[in-house]
């Protein structure tokens, strides 16, 4: 099974970070796996992966809501800005826990393929890469 090039995980809890990267790792989704810990770092890791004669934009971002600084949702409207190509090459799931209906309404129209509710288990990373990445994950 062909691995995604590279996976941004956007959180400012350093505890998720840890055990998502653990799962991406456990189950060889990523040959790199990127961290950010608001969305203003999470738009400079996409700044860096486009420079250079070959850009190497994640392939999925995992995208929390509630953040400091730049939260998920402002991260989705300067993402949404960024050149076609750039967004083309990148899929966006938020992973949250918000249930916060202005959270929620405010997700529509902005440039997220999903939503999925925290925690991530291989459960839901396997229906997010058979739904975005046309994988099976091999039993």
């Amino acid at each position: 099974m062909p691995t995604l090039s590279s996976v941004l995980l956007v959180d400012d809890d350093a505890t998720n970070n840890f055990l998502n990267e653990r799962l991406l790792k456990r189950h060889d989704v990523a040959e790199r796996i990127l961290v950010a810990e608001n969305g203003q770092q999470a738009l400079a890791v996409l700044q860096q992966s486009g420079a250079g004669p070959q850009p190497h934009y994640p392939s999925l971002i995992l995208l929390d809501i509630q953040m400091p600084v730049m939260n998920g949702i402002e991260f989705l409207e300067a993402f949404q800005r960024l050149p076609p190509a750039q967004r083309h090459a990148t899929t966006v799931v938020v992973l949250t826990t918000s249930m916060d209906a202005r959270d929620l309404t405010r997700l529509d129209g902005l440039p997220a393929a999903g939503r999925i509710n925290k925690p991530l288990t291989q459960e839901k990373l396997d229906t997010v890469l058979r739904l975005h990445f046309q994988r099976q994950r091999a039993c």
